[in-house]
C-alpha cells in the first residue's frame, strides 16, 4: 500500500492513451486507448484542403474512458494515485469562451470546424505563415521568429489564429482567448474557469508562439498589430509566464474526481507536447538525438545553456530554455510526414480495391468486412517484406518526402511530395521502398543542419509505433545516418514521459533527471548501419538533395 502511482495521458493524432506507472521503476501497471471516434468518421476534416480539426468532445470523453480504464484494470486505491501529467499534439489551439469553454461545445458552434481544435497537421494557414514570415523580416524591429529557427510555420499558433479569425466572423467575435490542446485539458482537470489564469506551458509557447523572456513573454502588440486588430487585443487575453512541465498547475477538481473516481489531492502538472514528454521518457541526454517517429517525426535534443551561449540555430522548431528538461535549452526538429507518408501510399494502393470489394456482388457482407481487414492490416506488411528482399544497391528511384510540406530543415509547407527515376520495372514494392528512404533522407537533412550549426550528435534513439513496428524503416534509417539506432523499450514513451513530469510535480522525484533515472524502461532493440549500405545511401542521398532543390526552386 505504500506504493505511489501517476498517471501519464498521451494525447495523439488519432487517439488519446492512459498509462498508470509505479513512480519507483517506471513500471506500467495498466494502459487503456481511446480512438476519437469523431475523427475516425472523418467529420470537419477536408483533405484535400489540408483542413484537419477536431471535436474537444473526442478528447473529453476519451480523458473519462481512458483513466476511468486504468485505475479499474489495475485494482489499485484510488489514493495512491498522486499526479497526473497531459501531453498532446501542438500546436493544435482551439478557441474558447471567457469561462475556458470551447467553442464546439456550444450549440451555435457545434458543427463548424473553426471553432474546433487546429490540428498540428493544418496547413490552412500557409498564406498567413507567409505573412509572418514576411512581416519579421521587414517591419524593421525584433525578429520575433529567431528562436524559432527564423522560419514560422503554417503549424503553429499565431498563423492558425489568424487564418481562423479571416475566415469566420462568428469564431472571431466569440473567441474569448485561444488554449493550446495540452493547456485547455489541464484547464478542465483543474476546474479553472478563467483562460487568464490556467498555468500555460513553456513547450507550446515556446516552440510554438513566439513567447521568449527576452522580450517579456509574447510578441508586443505594435508587431502584433501589423496583422490584425484582434491580435492586439487577443494578447491581453492570453499570457505572459510560461510553465514548465514539473510544476503544478493545480488539484483536480471535485467535479472530475468524481468522473474519474479520484480523490482531489491528485496534482495536475502543466501540460506539454508529445513529442518533449516523448524525449523524457525515452531518456533523452545531451548530445543525444530522439526521434519521435509516428505519422510525423519530432527530433528532439537538449543542450546545456553554457554550450549553446547566443547561438541562434536556423530552420529547426525553436530552442526553448526548459522545454524538454528544466535548466536545459530544448531543441526541436521533425518531418511534417514520417508515417503518414507510408500510409497515403497504402490508402493510393487499397482506396479502388476497396471500393470494389464494397460494390461486389460475389461476396457476401461477412465475407467484404474480412477481407477488407485483411487488406488494411497486411497491405504495408506485405510492401516492407517485398522491399527488404530488394537489394539497397539497386535502389534508384528518388522520392521526396514533402506530400504534407516541410518542417524542418527551413519549414515551407507549400512543397510538396515529388518522385523520378520511375519506369516499367517500378513496382509497389520499389516505389514503397523509395518512399522509406524518403523519409530517411529527410531525417538525415535534419542531422545535417545540427551539425552545420555546431550541435554534437553522439546517439540517435527511435521511439512510437513506426520505430518499434518497421524494421525497413529502422535499419535503412541506421544506413542512411550511418549511425547505430537505439530503439526503446517502452511501447507509450510520451505517455510515460509525462508520467515522469507528474511525479516530480508531486515531490516523489526531486527533478526531471531523478525521474528518468528511476522510472525508464531502457531498449531493447539496437539496429547498426550496414557498410555496403551506407555508400550507396551517400550517393543516393545526394540525389535526394538535388531533386529537391530543383522542385523547391520550380515551387
Amino acid at each position: 500500500m505504500n506504493e505511489q502511482f501517476v498517471i501519464g495521458l498521451d494525447y495523439g493524432s488519432d487517439s488519446v492513451r492512459a498509462v498508470l506507472v509505479n513512480t519507483a521503476d517506471g513500471n506500467c501497471l495498466a494502459s487503456h486507448v481511446y480512438w476519437y471516434p469523431r475523427w475516425k468518421e472523418g467529420k470537419y476534416c477536408d483533405p484535400i484542403s489540408n483542413r484537419f480539426r477536431q471535436h474537444p468532445l473526442d478528447h473529453l470523453e476519451g480523458l473519462e474512458v481512458t483513466i476511468k480504464a486504468v485505475l479499474e484494470n489495475s485494482g489499485i486505491s484510488k489514493n495512491q494515485v498522486k499526479a497526473i501529467c497531459v501531453d498532446t499534439t501542438g500546436s493544435s489551439p482551439m478557441p474558447v469562451d471567457e469561462n475556458g469553454i470551447s467553442l464546439a461545445l456550444k450549440p451555435e458552434f457545434a458543427e463548424n470546424p473553426n471553432a474546433m481544435m487546429v490540428l498540428w497537421k493544418d496547413h490552412t494557414a500557409i498564406k498567413e505563415a507567409d505573412e509572418i514570415n514576411h512581416v519579421a523580416r521587414t517591419w524593421g524591429g525584433e525578429d520575433y521568429t529567431k528562436y524559432e529557427g527564423g522560419i514560422y510555420s503554417s503549424e503553429w499558433f499565431w498563423a492558425k489564429i489568424l487564418h481562423v479569425i479571416r475566415e469566420d466572423e462568428a469564431v472571431k467575435a466569440a473567441a474569448f482567448s485561444w488554449m493550446e490542446h495540452c493547456d485547455y485539458i489541464t484547464a478542465q482537470l483543474i476546474g479553472c474557469k478563467d483562460p487568464l489564469e490556467i498555468k500555460r506551458s513553456r513547450c507550446a509557447a515556446g516552440h510554438k508562439a513566439l513567447w521568449h523572456e527576452s522580450w517579456g513573454g509574447l510578441p508586443p502588440k505594435d508587431f502584433l498589430g501589423e496583422f490584425d486588430p484582434y491580435l492586439v487585443d487577443l494578447k491581453d487575453r492570453l499570457y505572459a509566464d510560461t510553465y514548465t512541465s514539473d510544476e503544478v498547475a493545480g488539484q483536480l477538481s471535485p467535479e472530475w474526481a468524481e468522473k474519474l473516481g479520484l480523490s482531489t489531492d491528485v496534482v495536475v502538472a502543466v501540460g506539454t507536447f508529445d513529442a518533449h514528454a516523448g524525449a523524457v521518457g525515452g531518456e533523452i541526454a545531451e548530445n543525444t538525438l530522439i526521434k519521435v517517429m509516428g505519422t510525423s517525426t519530432c527530433d528532439i535534443m537538449v543542450t546545456n545553456k553554457e554550450t549553446l551561449g547566443d547561438k541562434l540555430i536556423p530552420g529547426i522548431c525553436g530552442q526553448v530554455d526548459g522545454s524538454v528538461i528544466p535548466g536545459t535549452i530544448g531543441l526541436e526538429a521533425g518531418q511534417s510526414g514520417f508515417g503518414d507518408v507510408l500510409a497515403w501510399f497504402k490508402s493510393l494502393l487499397l482506396k479502388p480495391s476497396l471500393a470494389l470489394i464494397e460494390q461486389s456482388d460475389s461476396l457476401t457482407t461477412d465475407q467484404k468486412e474480412r477481407l477488407i481487414a485483411e487488406l488494411e492490416d497486411k497491405l504495408i506488411i506485405k510492401l516492407s517484406e517485398e522491399a527488404v528482399a530488394i537489394p539497397v544497391r539497386e535502389s534508384s528511384i528518388v522520392a521526396l518526402d514533402w506530400i504534407n510540406g516541410r518542417r524542418t530543415p527551413d519549414a515551407n509547407q507549400a512543397l510538396k511530395g515529388a518522385i523520378r527515376n520511375l519506369n516499367m520495372g517500378s513496382d509497389a514494392a520499389r516505389v514503397f521502398k523509395s518512399l522509406v528512404e524518403a523519409i530517411s533522407f529527410g531525417s538525415r537533412s535534419i542531422v545535417e543542419r545540427f551539425r552545420q550549426e555546431g550541435v554534437q550528435i553522439d546517439a540517435v534513439i527511435g521511439l512510437g509505433g513506426v520505430a518499434k513496428k518497421s524494421a525497413l524503416v529502422m535499419q535503412t534509417l541506421a544506413d542512411v545516418l550511418n549511425m547505430p539506432i537505439k530503439v526503446a523499450s517502452s511501447d507509450q514513451a510520451p505517455a510515460l514521459g509525462a508520467a515522469m513530469y507528474a511525479a516530480v510535480a508531486a515531490g516523489i522525484h526531486p527533478n526531471t533527471e531523478a525521474a528518468i533515472q528511476a522510472m525508464s524502461s531502457g531498449f531493447d532493440k539496437v539496429y547498426q548501419p550496414i557498410p555496403a549500405n551506407v555508400s550507396v545511401y551517400e550517393k543516393l542521398y545526394a540525389e535526394y538533395v538535388k531533386f529537391g532543390k530543383l522542385v523547391e526552386e520550380g515551387n
